[in-house]
């Protein structure tokens, strides 16, 4: 008896992003946390930064609190030092990662480490668990000699930040609250990408340069999108995509949802609106940080 081929997971929404600004007034394109697109379950939101014009960054984003989620800043250009008030602090640089597991909260700045060049990079919000919304603060950070890249035929390549790829490669990111996979694909044109998700995860690609054809096993099928832009992906055991003329360079995120309330207020992520007030009382009072 043949065993049955894995489904391919379909389109069910592909949404482009939205100029906005953030921080001291960074201007840049938000990917998710819109009235487009509210939230995947158990990502919140996505920035897209990137400008050679110093006066879209330099304001960067002064000090500010976090409580009750992470965030996962990656760099594809320039340099952003960060520092929060626990004496944490460094400068993350092309190709590198910082993942902050905020918890019960801290107060956290990022300021562009350069006056001139292209900055460009994502900021990921990705929710916690009720039961691990108040534990300690904690980093991740890895510089882009310590994140493997995978290579496979026709020039495709996986830099693999957190999760593991059916060939083995595994990111030094550990995001066990989520079993989050975040890779940064990049396809030569007409080039194909095929990899198995788990079917209970939440899955999208973030399409950010060039085209692709999604739920494409190489066959020709599905329409071909260009970026910036959020392609949420249905029901199913893989993805499949192919490269339009231009080639492609996108992120695949997957993570198991949580399902549980989300209470959302600034820079607090919670399950109960009173636990986000409780929040900028803690705030105010001096208690987080």
């Amino acid at each position: 008896m043949t065993a049955a081929v894995p489904a391919i997971r379909p389109v069910i929404a592909s949404v482009e992003g939205m100029p906005t600004s953030d921080g001291a007034g960074v201007n840049m394109t938000r990917m998710l946390g819109t009235p487009r697109l509210r939230t995947l379950d158990p990502f919140l939101m996505l920035d897209l930064f990137g400008s050679d014009e110093p006066t879209d960054y330099l304001a960067g984003f002064p000090d500010h609190p976090h409580r009750g989620f992470e965030t996962v800043t990656y760099m594809l250009a320039g340099r952003m030092r960060h520092a929060d008030s626990r004496g944490h602090g460094g400068v993350i640089e092309t190709g590198g990662v910082q993942w902050m597991t905020a918890g019960r909260g801290l107060i956290h700045s990022e300021m562009p480490e350069q006056t001139e060049g292209l900055m460009k990079g994502f900021q990921l919000w990705i929710n916690l668990p009720a039961r691990l919304k108040m534990t300690e603060p904690r980093y991740q950070e890895f510089p882009a000699p310590q994140i493997p890249v995978e290579s496979r035929d026709g020039g495709v390549t996986i830099v693999v930040i957190a999760g593991d790829t059916a060939r083995g490669t595994a990111g030094p990111v550990r995001a066990e609250a989520t079993d989050a996979r975040y890779f940064d694909v990049t396809l030569p044109a007409g080039q194909s990408f095929d990899e198995p998700v788990p079917s209970g995860h939440t899955a999208c690609l973030v399409l950010f340069e060039g085209s692709l054809r999604v739920g494409d096993d190489g066959g020709g099928n599905g329409e071909e999108l260009t970026g910036p832009r959020v392609i949420v992906l249905g029901a199913g055991e893989r993805i499949a995509a192919t490269a339009g003329a231009q080639g492609a360079r996108f992120l695949l995120l997957a993570g198991n949802p949580l399902g549980e309330p989300i209470a959302w207020g600034g820079p607090f992520v919670m399950n109960t609106r009173e636990e986000v007030m409780q929040a900028f009382r803690d705030y105010e009072e001096g208690r987080i940080g």
